[in-house]
């Protein structure tokens, strides 16, 4: 199966990581674009069916096919999953079936019982695909700090995302006043200054994974200034500061 499926896959319903990721070497990208179709396929697998069951067996279908990875058995042919077996070593699908298994959440209109929860849905979704994405690159080490700034990226992710998900008729945040928000994107903030000052425990290798995260300080700044920008939608920095942020953090490396 050829890798140009899976990066039409990230392109489409990924551009930030689609961007980010084009920017590391070939090598890299041939490793990555599998794991990032894969995620994108999982998240949007929910949202293709107004039926929770049939939406929880889409997403069986993506634990059998990790199951399939994990036994070292025959894997399923499919676009991204015949790719993704050659990429991604037991553990690593081991690890991807929490990813999996978050995104039931999706499946229902239930609100998160509590900030922990919340917190776990995004490390879940977040920090393991970080994690893994490190893993496939080589790197055996900086799993804290990586899962810290994966963290600031699903915050600021999530933020960006709430619109939607409240027009979809979900409850997205445990607390969605405004003071609450700008308490959220500053624990990303908190985060993401975490992950900084363990910078030197990344190894080089998973740069390119780290560098997916590129947009969240500017996002969380923003909603920790202006906390009604989320509910309104007008969180988006302007597409010149968002390609400009991308080169300079190419360009040098650092996230």
């Amino acid at each position: 199966m050829s890798i140009d499926a899976c990066a039409e896959i990230v392109r489409r319903g990924d551009p930030d990581r689609f961007l980010a990721t084009m920017t590391a070497p070939v090598a890299a990208r041939e490793r990555l674009l599998p794991l990032y179709a894969f995620n994108v396929e999982v998240a949007r697998a929910p949202w293709l069916t107004a039926e929770p069951m049939i939406a929880e067996m889409r997403l069986q279908w993506w634990r059998d096919v990790l199951d399939e990875i994990a036994r070292g058995g025959p894997v399923r042919r499919h676009e991204v999953a015949t790719p993704l077996a050659q990429v991604l070593d037991p553990e690593g699908a081991i690890l991807l079936d929490s990813l999996v298994a978050a995104r039931r959440w999706d499946c229902t209109r239930a609100p998160f019982a509590d900030q922990a929860a919340f917190e776990a849905h995004i490390d879940a979704c977040f920090g393991t695909l970080m994690w893994v994405a490190a893993r496939v690159l080589g790197a055996a080490t900086g799993e804290r700090a990586l899962r810290d700034l994966a963290f600031a990226q699903g915050i600021a992710a999530w933020l960006l995302a709430v619109p939607d998900l409240e027009a979809r008729g979900r409850l997205p945040l445990v607390d969605g006043r405004p003071a609450a928000v700008a308490a959220l994107a500053r624990q990303g903030l908190a985060r993401l200054a975490a992950a900084r000052r363990q910078r030197a425990a990344i190894p080089p290798a998973a740069t390119p994974a780290a560098l997916t995260a590129w947009r969240a300080g500017a996002i969380l700044g923003r909603a920790a200034a202006d906390p009604t920008r989320v509910a309104e939608g007008r969180l988006a920095p302007s597409e010149f500061h968002r390609r400009a942020g991308l080169l300079i953090r190419s360009l040098t490396g650092r996230w």
